[in-house]
């Protein structure tokens, strides 16, 4: 958890996304998480965490449906929501908090 810890404490948007490799939902959300990335460049981080390597904090998050998505910034969650998204959202809701 601590390395969790130091993920999320930036003042930079970090952007998570919680993901299993069997979910086709997670499979769609890749390219648009890279869309994502290229477009923000280093304003924002976008980091994929995997539910099933990472259980213990999923399951402290009560990350329930997939993909989960949220927002940090200076260690605090901004925004969260489980579902498909697209990229114009998502950059848009960055950007929000940068």
């Amino acid at each position: 958890m601590s390395k969790f810890g130091e993920l999320i404490e930036t003042n930079v948007p970090v952007l998570l996304d919680f993901y299993a490799e069997w979910d086709q939902a997670c499979s769609d959300m890749h390219p648009v998480l890279r869309d994502v990335a290229a477009a923000l460049g280093d304003k924002a981080r976008v980091i994929k965490i995997d539910i099933e390597k990472n259980k213990e904090l999923s399951e402290a998050l009560r990350v329930k449906g997939l993909p989960t998505l949220m927002i940090y910034k200076d260690g605090e969650m901004k925004w969260r929501q489980s579902g498909e998204q697209d990229a114009n959202t998502l950059i848009g809701l960055v950007k929000e908090f940068l």
